[in-house]
């Protein structure tokens, strides 16, 4: 047996496992009791049936088709998704880009080994809990965002070449020539983007943006005009050719570290921050779910939190009762206000604060948490895993500009990367032709409650906790069975969720399960899709004190697949501009 298949084994049997690897170990991470028992064979599905692509599913049509290219090519899944970051930073800027962060799930055909990379950015050396606070108190949020003090050290361009080495088989320089060609040449500026250059996000209107986004004839850039970026093309042009060692140890690091340093409120990212950035390999959490297995990046990623949904999920019949269903709905949303409760005080930085991974995860508190769902008409309080310590209150907040993608190749090996530049346009500042992220925002403002402190404060070099979550789906072989993920801020875990219920739960398609209203349930915050909504259930969940208005957050974009019948069951989500393409025979 592979070590993941071991790890599957192990779990499924009712034992308390400890330090499950499904990757390069970074630090223990604790197993949870599993009340079934399975025999894992180590043998592959027969002949023929293993999945595999080439499939990619994006949020862009143009990134989609170079990944397709590098997969033709011969090009393996992490080949496919460095060509496919680098045009969807060119195409769709708003959501993610080499100034940006990531995660990065990868699935090895070969060994059934899943590797979970982080590539979250970094609060600078001179970092403080204080670091929003300007005399004495919180900044407002905008001016937080557009200040110098809202950009990490970049990690989506380094966490990439790390994967790209590991998994890679075509060469580095030749993963970049769609994005260049498109930035010199230009790209028909779609309506989403539209739409987000002549909206109201204030990093739209900032001097580096206006310049950016406005026409030699003075108006701004409408759908289906030509949009050409030659500092972009440049760029990826001296990363295919010296490397990530130009972004992080060379002129584009430089040019990040200036435009961060300039007014107002200048940021402390320096050069040597940039240089001193280091993207991780860690060990996935891995966890069954009915007759799959879900695999999640760990902390910072909130991915523990979605499969504490999914642990609760189990303990409830209600949610088995299909889409059409109010009381499904009602539980939906009234698990996600304990997930939320416990991922908000407990979750972040597991380099920097105790998280207690395996007490959340443990199958008696998931239990006892599930049974205070069906009283539960308002926001719920935190509860008390083992291992848990006294934690202020959370006071993060997180809009979202992210996107996530999922790749397959000829021979199996999957890609589920969720990556952002946090807000719509970052911090709407640019270096060298792409925005700068604002993901130190994704930090609490506030650094303690009571002498307590919240575990995402700000600390230097920490990694602010995210919503982010890169999904693989397994079998009980540990075969590849699938993947998701989604934008929309700390709607995220609600998308996902979502998503996986309606595949799995409710025996939809891909397709069906992402395009299903959005329902997301955080404290006191209750927003959906609510014109999708049929009345019976709008009516429900108003009884149940989830009184329906439209969604204020980043709506979703849910991008995944199920292989089902020989073949992948694709879906993009209809909320955004991307497409599911495969070319399986």
């Amino acid at each position: 047996m592979t070590a993941l298949r071991r790890c599957l084994a192990a779990l499924l049997a009712p034992v308390v496992l400890a330090g499950c690897q499904t990757g390069a170990q970074t630090g223990p991470l604790t197993g949870a009791t599993v009340p079934q028992a399975s025999v894992l064979a180590d043998a592959p599905h027969p002949a023929g049936t293993r999945a595999h692509g080439p499939f990619v599913a994006a949020a862009n049509p143009l990134a989609v088709e170079a990944g397709m290219r590098v997969l033709r090519r011969g090009g393996s899944a992490v080949d496919a998704a460095v060509a496919i970051q680098a045009v969807l930073g060119l195409v769709e800027p708003q959501s993610s880009g080499l100034g940006g962060g990531a995660f990065l799930m990868a699935y090895d055909a070969g060994t059934g080994a899943i590797t979970a990379y982080d590539g979250r950015e970094t609060a600078p050396a001179s970092a403080t809990p204080e670091l929003f606070y300007e005399d004495g108190k919180p900044l407002g949020f905008v001016d937080a965002i557009l200040s110098g003090r809202s950009t990490g050290a970049p990690g989506a361009v380094a966490m990439l070449a790390m994967a790209q080495k590991d998994h890679g088989k075509l060469p580095w320089r030749d993963l970049f020539g769609d994005a260049e060609r498109l930035a010199r040449d230009g790209f028909v500026v779609s309506p989403r983007l539209a739409g987000m250059i002549n909206g109201n996000a204030p990093q739209a209107k900032t001097p580096a943006a206006t310049a950016y986004f406005t026409r030699p004839d003075g108006r701004r850039y409408q759908a289906g005009d030509l949009l050409k970026n030659p500092a972009y093309a440049d760029t990826v042009a001296r990363l295919a050719k010296d490397g990530p060692g130009v972004f992080y140890g060379g002129a584009i690091g430089r040019d990040i570290a200036a435009a961060v340093a300039e007014g107002p409120r200048p940021g402390g990212l320096t050069e040597a921050d940039i240089a001193a950035y280091r993207p991780l390999r860690r060990d996935a959490i891995c966890r069954p779910y009915r007759i799959y297995v879900v695999c999640v990046p760990p902390p910072p990623s909130s991915g523990l939190s979605l499969l504490q949904f999914l642990g609760m999920a189990e303990q409830t019949p209600d949610l088995t009762k299909g889409a059409e269903s109010p009381e499904a709905w009602v539980a939906f949303g009234r698990l996600q206000r304990l997930m939320y409760a416990d991922r908000d005080r407990y979750v972040g930085d597991a380099d920097f604060v105790g998280v207690p991974i395996a007490g959340l995860l443990d199958p008696d508190y998931m239990a006892s948490r599930a049974a205070l769902a069906p009283n539960l008409n308002g926001p719920a309080s935190p509860g008390r895993p083992t291992g848990s310590p006294p934690r202020g209150e959370d006071r993060t907040a997180e809009p979202g500009g992210t996107t996530h993608f999922v790749v397959v190749d000829a021979e199996g090996d999957a890609v589920s990367m969720t990556t952002t530049v946090e807000s719509l346009f970052g911090s709407g500042r640019m270096a060298d032709g792409f925005f700068l992220n604002n993901q130190l925002t994704d930090f609490s403002f506030t650094p303690t409650e009571n002498g307590h402190p919240a575990a995402n404060a700000v600390a230097a070099g920490k990694r602010p906790r995210s919503s982010m979550t890169p999904v693989l789906i397994l079998d009980r072989q540990g075969n590849l069975v699938g993947a998701v993920g989604s934008p929309g801020g700390s709607s995220i875990l609600a998308y996902v969720a979502k998503a996986l219920i309606g595949v799995i739960d409710w025996n939809l398609s891909m397709a069906e399960a992402v395009a299903l209203p959005n329902l997301v349930v955080r404290g006191s915050m209750v927003g959906a899709d609510t014109e999708q909504m049929a009345p019976d259930i709008r009516d429900a969940l108003g009884r149940a004190g989830m009184t329906l208005r439209p969604n204020a957050t980043e709506t979703s974009g849910l991008h995944g697949a199920i292989w089902r019948d020989g073949r992948w069951d694709g879906g993009a989500d209809p909320r955004r501009e991307g497409v599911a393409v495969s070319e399986v025979r």
